[in-house]
């Protein structure tokens, strides 16, 4: 008879495995690799082209608004695909109608809230 915590021995000696191999892997690189830091090899790359000005530059939020709602909507877009499959099914087109309904209800509210409040305005 087995003892219930001793089905989880495998997990765990994997875990240990994968984490030795993951640090071995990681502390060989550090003792086989060269270490000659030099000011060009320090400096910041961007794109072959050297760095002007200060490291700080002022990048507006508004940017990361629009990445934000286009993850938001992309993510929620997904949600159609398996909508689709149970839609179809027999026995549930009026509730999975309803549903997402309710879903892209609460979508066009988002976009209408994004909208009053100007975040979906560029300039």
């Amino acid at each position: 008879m087995h003892n219930y915590f001793d089905t989880y021995v495998v997990v765990v000696v994997l875990l240990v495995v994968g984490a030795g191999i993951v640090v071995g892997g990681l502390a060989a690189n550090r003792m086989l690799r060269p270490h000659r830091p030099t000011a060009e090899k320090l400096t910041t790359y961007e794109c072959g082209v050297d760095p002007v000005g200060e490291g700080w530059a002022h990048s507006y939020v508004r940017y990361y608004v629009f990445a934000y709602l286009y993850v938001v909507f992309a993510v929620d877009a997904v949600f159609l695909f398996p909508w689709a499959t149970v839609f179809s099914a027999p026995g549930y087109g009026a509730t999975t109608l309803g549903e997402m309904f309710v879903f892209l209800g609460f979508l066009a509210a988002g976009l209408a809230y994004a909208g009053k409040k100007g975040v979906l305005s560029w300039v």
